[in-house]
């Protein structure tokens, strides 16, 4: 017989009353708000720091935040962050051109390649206390949601 007991993510994922998002780009202006939000989630995916596809990233060798930091301060960094009601950033879509973020698993993708983008979304990221609240798509529609 199957175990029906809750997961422990679902119980800390459990929804919160919804609240309206506001959507800003991540920039020099919202980098500290960027930073809280990966910290608060132990570095997300252990310490990624959304930068393994940029272009600029070598495995082992770079300090993740330190190159994140980098990126945006330089304007080579796009995101779409999601701030809840509270103002405190909840999640984010990533995007950029091909030029920005590299593909992974290119083996693959030259197989049949589709025509060229002019920008991709490599990594989208919800706090887990905040998940199943439309905090994703809100960072992917890029525009102000009010649930209500």
């Amino acid at each position: 017989m199957p175990d029906r007991r809750p997961s422990p993510v679902s119980e800390s994922a459990a929804p919160l009353r919804p609240v309206p998002y506001t959507i800003r780009p991540l920039d020099t202006f919202t980098w500290d708000a960027f930073a809280e939000l990966v910290e608060r989630n132990n570095g997300i995916y252990g310490g990624c720091w959304c930068v393994a596809f940029h272009s600029e990233y070598q495995r082992e060798i770079t300090d993740n935040r330190a190159l994140k930091e980098q990126l945006v301060r330089a304007g080579n960094a796009h995101a779409a962050l999601v701030f809840d009601g509270n103002g405190l950033a909840q999640g984010w879509c990533q995007y950029g051109s091909s030029d920005e973020l590299r593909l992974r698993h290119r083996l693959e993708y030259r197989k049949d390649p589709p025509p060229p983008a002019r920008w991709r979304i490599t990594c989208i990221f919800v706090d887990k206390r905040h998940r199943g609240q439309g905090i994703a798509r809100a960072g992917l529609e890029g525009r102000h949601i009010d649930p209500a």
